[in-house]
């Protein structure tokens, strides 16, 4: 009974954030200037502790329990009943949890990395918004809510991103994340509307049960899944909406913790969640995997030839988003879910570690740092296990997901798996090649005096590299780890010699490739914002001035001509307005004079 009327309260978890982020409002600046704009920091902090800690008791609650629906009554009128269906599950929960713990280390952070910042109070309002957001899309158990949901995500992700509005390239960065992300919600809002008349439902476990027994045309499951396929297409970053994910690393680090972990992986959730829809249309599944195939190789190539320390890893983050559309694209639900919280783990710490050196050492410049181990030990120890826990270095988290996924795949499509150990490979060697620049080597100018941060940075991540070194624990007490008869050998060696690739990168730690030509083409991202510019953009000015050319001198013009006829001839009547019947009746006299001789000659 107690255990039922807790699962009743599950809806407010994304309410604690909502709290939190209004409560903020009135430490605005120009609001309270007594007490400065800490409070809003200390609410939020108060309301993800409790959020975290709400979620973390229903999850050991239903821990084992079978999937169970509650439903929140919104909106009904006539036969429109708009309920906001909830999911009640281990993975939901876990997925709740581990979206306010990291928001929680992330705010515990900013109190440092942020200290000197006067934009608190609207920071940690948004931060409060983005987790609002965030829990009640993982527990919500309908598309169309979910698009709506979504679509607050992408406000937060413009808001946060363009933070500091003061820098050009921020304002920059805000606005190309806000419009990539708008082509894939717009195709995805026409297969939101389209499955309605098809399914009869938005409910996803509804979605599941018609999908097994659904007999739609190819073409249309073709084009329903691939405008669904649409928008985690741009929410995850992948291969051509891309490009939004590196401007916005503008933003403050602490909110580029949380959407380099928890907020690409948004996308990659409503993914798995439709794959019994996507999976009536084999065309959709192949290009789910071609995108993912794409996006892996291109992103862990561009990621080895930046200079910038903050960019080597959003791109890294489009990598990882890429294998996970190659799992869901191959039907490997579990490894891609477990791929995603391996890379929301491990990314996380690498941030923090990488805010921490930025902080105080100025420039993000990767050429300008060396010889940090001495000088900060704890970011530099955070840093080696994000590397270990993001790559498929055996025991931590992400070998088991990698492994996962190459078992899966050797079944279905074996060279998926070489594709996998190339990015494996590549990934190491970049992120090697970045601990070397950054830790090793001799101290420079700009290293020379770089102390390790406060105890507000370090704290979160400490406990994060804890976390980190102990997820494969908790993946066996989960009974998600497979048992030890079970490992192919020669996968899980192989998958370690890719790994090794890390011990290059960090033994000749390159600045730049050997070669300029292809340096140009991995630093430039394939020139992908110059080809984008070339088409896409050129075409929409071109079409852009067209439309104002038309507008303004044919339909315009032709207002105007009218409106200047109706000008001159008022102007001539007038002076024909005497107000005698019999200057009237003769006008009239000769109209029909003129008009009778006109349909004379026409006979």
């Amino acid at each position: 009974m107690i255990t039922q009327s807790l699962i009743q309260t599950i809806w407010w978890i994304p309410l604690y954030g909502l709290i939190g982020a209004v409560a903020a409002l009135p430490w605005f600046p120009g609001v309270i200037h007594r007490t400065g704009p800490r409070p809003a920091a200390y609410i939020n902090l108060l309301m993800t502790s409790c959020a975290f800690l709400h979620s973390l008791v229903i999850l050991q609650a239903i821990w084992d329990q079978p999937v169970q629906a509650l439903f929140l009554p919104w909106l009904k009128v006539a036969n429109l009943d708009l309920s906001f269906p909830i999911e009640i599950s281990s993975v939901t929960l876990g997925a709740a949890v581990l979206i306010t713990g990291l928001n929680l280390l992330a705010q515990i952070y900013a109190l440092g990395y942020m200290e000197m910042d006067w934009g608190w109070a609207r920071f940690y309002g948004l931060m409060g918004f983005f987790e609002a957001g965030l829990c009640a899309l993982v527990l919500c158990n309908s598309l169309f809510f979910t698009y709506f949901i979504l679509e607050i995500l992408t406000l937060g992700t413009y808001l946060l991103v363009g933070f500091w509005f003061n820098q050009p390239l921020v304002v920059t960065g805000a606005r190309d994340a806000f419009l990539t992300k708008r082509v894939g919600d717009l195709l995805l809002m026409m297969g939101v509307i389209a499955i309605w008349p098809l399914a009869g439902t938005f409910n996803y476990t509804e979605l599941a049960q018609w999908a097994t027994t659904a007999n739609l045309d190819p073409t249309t499951a073709t084009l329903l899944g691939l405008a669904l396929m649409a928008g985690p297409v741009g929410k995850c970053a992948q291969f051509p909406l891309h490009l939004w994910l590196d401007e916005a690393m503008e933003g403050p680090i602490p909110s580029t913790i949380l959407r380099n972990s928890l907020v690409v992986a948004v996308g990659a959730w409503v993914l798995i969640k439709l794959y019994p829809v996507l999976a009536l249309s084999p065309v959709t599944l192949a290009t789910i995997v071609a995108v993912g195939a794409i996006t892996a190789v291109g992103g862990s190539l561009v990621a080895i030839a930046q200079i910038d320390i903050k960019r080597t890893l959003s791109y890294l983050v489009s990598a990882y988003m890429g294998l996970v559309f190659i799992a869901v694209g191959a039907g490997q639900l579990e490894a891609a879910l477990l791929l995603v919280l391996t890379h929301a783990v491990s990314m996380a710490l690498l941030v923090m570690s990488v805010g921490a050196v930025i902080w105080n050492s100025v420039t993000q410049d990767l050429s300008q740092y060396g010889g940090l181990w001495s000088r900060r030990p704890a970011s530099g120890l955070a840093f080696l296990v994000g590397i270990g826990g993001l790559i498929a270095l055996p025991p931590l988290g992400n070998f088991w997901a990698f492994l996962e996924l190459a078992d899966g795949l050797w079944e279905t499509q074996p060279w998926l798996i070489g594709l996998l150990l190339f990015v494996n490979g590549l990934v190491a060697f970049g992120l090697g090649r970045v601990f070397g620049l950054v830790f090793s080597g001799t101290p420079k100018p700009m290293t020379e005096r770089s102390p390790e941060v406060s105890w507000q940075m370090v704290l979160p991540m400490m406990l994060l590299l804890g976390f980190t070194l102990h997820l494969p624990l908790l993946l066996q007490y989960w009974s998600l780890l497979p048992a030890w008869k079970d490992i192919d050998l020669i996968l899980a060696l192989l998958l370690t010699l890719s790994s090794s690739l890390a011990y290059l990168g960090w033994r000749f730690r390159p600045i730049q490739l050997p070669w300029q030509p292809l340096q140009d083409l991995l630093a430039n991202d394939f020139y992908t914002a110059q080809a984008y510019r070339l088409s896409i953009v050129a075409g929409v000015s071109s079409i852009s001035r067209i439309t104002a050319f038309v507008d303004h001198y044919l339909v315009d013009g032709l207002v105007n001509l009218v409106s200047q006829i109706s000008v001159v001839g008022g102007e001539a009547l007038k002076y024909s307005t005497s107000g005698r019947i019999q200057f009237y009746m003769l006008t009239a006299l000769l109209g029909v004079v003129v008009m009778g001789a006109i349909l004379l000659m026409t006979q």
